[in-house]
């Protein structure tokens, strides 16, 4: 067997198993309600599906030689250095969000993860704020009172639509 195919075979199971892994981990999310409303555990299980469903096509489809073409790598820049102070601005942010999420609150905790990297890749600052807020909030909502999901309100506890 070639590299390429153990590769494709590689890929294939991994996608397979995370799927897998998704399905079973889905089954300890806990529900309210009745069993005729689309609950929590629906998205997990669809992505999860779809994720062994993808798997399964990649191995078949490795199987039969249809195996994927070896990019050129025309567009990369090989003259061009990793950003580290970048990846390091998206790291710290991404530590403050997971942080933040117990203490503040989901809508807090995304709008520092929405607006800092927004703000370390470059964007106007007071854009970035303003559209953080309100994709927050949107988000928190949309769970909140959509779906029925439970985000940590943090400082917006007891707030009606944003406390879940």
């Amino acid at each position: 067997m070639s590299a390429e195919k153990a590769e494709e075979y590689g890929f294939g199971g991994l996608v397979a198993a995370i799927g897998a892994f998704v399905l079973v981990d889905a089954t300890t999310i806990a529900s309210r309600g009745t069993d005729t409303s689309v609950g929590p555990r629906a998205f997990p299980y669809a992505v999860g599906a779809l994720l062994v469903v993808t798997g399964i096509a990649a191995i078949i489809a490795t199987a039969s030689g249809r195996l994927g073409e070896a990019e050129d790598a025309e567009d990369v820049d090989t003259g061009v250095r990793t950003d580290w102070a970048t990846v390091a601005k998206l790291v710290v942010v991404l530590v403050a969000h997971l942080a933040l999420i117990d203490i503040a609150g989901w809508p807090v905790a995304a709008t520092v993860l929405f607006f800092g990297a927004a703000w370390a890749l470059g964007a106007v600052w007071w854009r970035a704020l303003i559209v953080a807020v309100v994709l927050a909030l949107v988000v928190q909502v949309v769970f909140a009172s959509g779906l029925g999901l439970s985000l940590p309100a943090g400082v917006f506890e007891g707030v009606p639509l944003l406390d879940g």
